[in-house]
């Protein structure tokens, strides 16, 4: 690839999170003398948006659609980041044209039957090309995959005993743009939904003993939480992460690298006392119906004219005061038990996502060889697979709190 152009090619610059990117390398990427464009569909607005930031980068056309277009642009750079979604619609082209190409490539998609058939049509193809096609680098599921990872790691390094059981524990203030609404709504939508419901949607195997799924299954009820003292309810992501890391967790074990024998995982909404058995209720209901009404066109024709529409999202200040949390309780085959943490000050699904796929990119373009795996490490990967450490120390880099320590 050292004869590219571009070293990173941001695809979707025009869209609410896309903007975000194009900012993000404004900021950060000169300094690490990053050679990147911008690209989508529509020339006068991506010059918009270059103009907007004030950087002379490169403006790259091609509809999505346009596999010959598309092309073009992969055959020119290293790494290429799209954010338009949904991605079942507008990736196709992307992720074949990163494979013909060599080129890797990384996404904000949760759309998990999506990353299925990408899986399906060229896991082999881009293993035996050392190309990585690593989905799922926003808010989800970076602090979840990566998150475990560290944990595992840790238990294996430093107590030199494998991992049993890993619980992610979320707390966040944010709000929604219209693209990921746009990409729930494709989803529920699309033939696959039905797929979603399997843990083990991701996973290399298909065959998984009785003891495996139910150790696996989606919590649906609240539940009171004896490691942090409090109640926690089922993750509205937990469909999307839970699965994204149970693929870690698979590929790892093919790898000769387990994270543990009859290794497991669960995400959860965290609350702090008190009435937090309340809110957990609450919340879990709240989310059901929510859910359910998506599923209902009529109830749907109801919500999505007073919910952000595509382009669109939360105000400057509302993404700034936003936050997160994920903290982690990994508990190894002996007992002991320690604690991960990443959390950030800014919106989740926009601040934090932007900061996640960003830093997954400049990883990738910018530290090859210290990777997971080296260089010729390949795949419809995830990001603890494909990223792993070096990711984890840009994230620290850029401000955000990754650490590991024992469970007091």
């Amino acid at each position: 690839m050292s004869d590219r152009v571009y070293d990173v090619v941001l695809y979707g610059a025009t869209g609410f999170v896309g903007k975000q990117t194009v900012q993000y390398f404004a900021r950060h990427a000169s300094a690490e003398q990053v050679r990147w464009a911008i690209a989508g569909r529509n020339r006068q607005k991506l010059e918009a948006v270059r103009d907007q930031v004030g950087v002379g980068v490169d403006v790259l056309v091609a509809d999505s659609q346009d596999q010959q277009a598309i092309d073009a642009i992969a055959s020119q750079t290293r790494v290429l980041l799209t954010t338009a979604g949904p991605f079942a619609l507008y990736g196709n082209a992307l992720v074949a044209a990163c494979v013909r190409f060599r080129t890797h490539y990384v996404d904000i998609t949760g759309e998990t039957p999506w990353i299925k058939t990408l899986i399906d049509r060229y896991q082999t193809q881009a293993a035996a090309d050392g190309t990585r096609i690593i989905p799922c680098c926003g808010f989800d599921s970076v602090p979840s995959d990566l998150g475990t990872y560290l944990v595992v790691r840790h238990l294996r390094r430093e107590l030199g005993v494998p991992c049993k059981q890993v619980n992610a524990y979320f707390q966040a203030v944010g709000s929604f743009n219209g693209g990921t609404l746009a990409s729930a709504f494709n989803l529920f939508d699309s033939p696959g939904a039905t797929q979603m419901s399997d843990p083990f949607l991701l996973s290399p195997s298909t065959s998984h003993t009785q003891a495996e799924i139910d150790r696996n299954r989606d919590p649906q009820t609240p539940s009171f939480d004896a490691d942090l003292n409090t109640w926690v309810a089922p993750f509205f992501m937990g469909l999307v992460n839970t699965r994204v890391v149970r693929r870690s967790g698979a590929l790892y074990q093919e790898w000769q690298e387990p994270y543990g024998p009859d290794f497991s995982y669960q995400e959860y909404l965290k609350f702090d006392e008190p009435l937090s058995w309340l809110k957990a209720t609450g919340v879990t209901a709240g989310l059901a119906l929510f859910v359910a009404g998506l599923q209902q066109p009529q109830m749907r024709s109801l919500l999505q004219p007073i919910l952000p529409q595509p382009g669109s999202g939360p105000s400057e200040q509302t993404m700034n005061e936003g936050w997160f949390s994920c903290e982690l309780v990994g508990t190894a085959l002996d007992g002991r038990k320690v604690r991960g943490l990443i959390q950030d000050q800014g919106d989740p699904g926009n601040r934090a996502t932007v900061k996640f796929v960003c830093e997954s990119a400049l990883s990738l373009a910018l530290q090859p060889d210290e990777l997971p795996g080296g260089r010729m490490r390949g795949g419809v990967l995830t990001p603890a697979t494909g990223l792993g450490d070096v990711l984890a120390e840009r994230l620290r880099r850029a401000g955000m709190t990754v650490a590991v320590s024992p469970l007091s």
